[in-house]
């Protein structure tokens, strides 16, 4: 498990390494979480959001590999070279290429749900609470990555604002708390939240500042999206 969590860690640390030095992997990481309250707020069906939300990744993805071969280019040759702008250009070539297909199928799947706005004017669609509790899920995820690669932090998994543990817990809780508004399962849940969040003061890992910033951070965006589509 050690081992595991060990490799996780270093993953995550790229990723925010990736987000806090390369503005065009921030910049698709906005366009993520702008994308998926588009596609709620439409109410695409099932597989027009798989569609979106591979290609959406897929370009994530290439921008970090690109930025990945650009510093192993950059490590090798660390001099002008025209094998090593051409290796560049390959791998801004893949990003170009995903990009290109990826707003190619945005443009297919959204011209209908832009059309109906631009005619008969916005109309939010109303979704269940598991679908929005997920949508939630993530995008708190993506902010915290965001902000952690602002506010810098060496290991994400050992600290740093906000706390991606208490976000994600208490995002969690407002979910079931809207959704199951049952006492029992209400303080249930809040107990749960509490719980993980003050593990993490108590284990060093976070400050309190933190914990209660991820804890805000996860409450106030969830409920948002509640008031919003729910």
């Amino acid at each position: 498990m050690k081992k595991w969590l060990y490799s996780v860690d270093n993953a995550i640390e790229g990723i925010l390494h990736a987000a806090k030095t390369e503005r065009h992997v921030r910049f698709h990481l906005y366009s993520a979480a702008a994308l998926l309250v588009v596609c709620f707020t439409f109410g695409i069906n099932k597989w027009e959001f798989i569609i979106l939300t591979i290609m959406a990744a897929v370009v994530i993805v290439a921008e970090m590999f690109n930025s990945a071969i650009e510093s192993v280019v950059d490590l090798v040759s660390p001099h002008k070279q025209e094998r090593a702008r051409i290796a560049k250009d390959i791998a801004a070539g893949a990003v170009l290429i995903s990009s290109f297909v990826s707003l190619a199928a945005a443009y297919f799947i959204l011209k209908p749900y832009v059309s109906d706005f631009y005619y008969n004017g916005i109309r939010i669609a109303r979704h269940t609470g598991d679908d929005i509790a997920v949508a939630s899920l993530i995008i708190i995820m993506i902010f915290v990555v965001i902000l952690k690669a602002y506010l810098g932090q060496v290991h994400p998994l050992k600290g740093g604002m906000p706390s991606g543990h208490a976000a994600l817990s208490f995002s969690l809780f407002v979910s079931i708390s809207l959704t199951h508004p049952a006492p029992p399962v209400i303080i249930l849940s809040l107990l749960l939240a509490v719980i993980i969040s003050s593990s993490r003061v108590f284990l060093k890992i976070h400050s309190f500042i933190e914990v209660f910033a991820g804890a805000v951070l996860g409450s106030v965006t969830t409920f948002l999206l509640f008031k919003m589509f729910y």
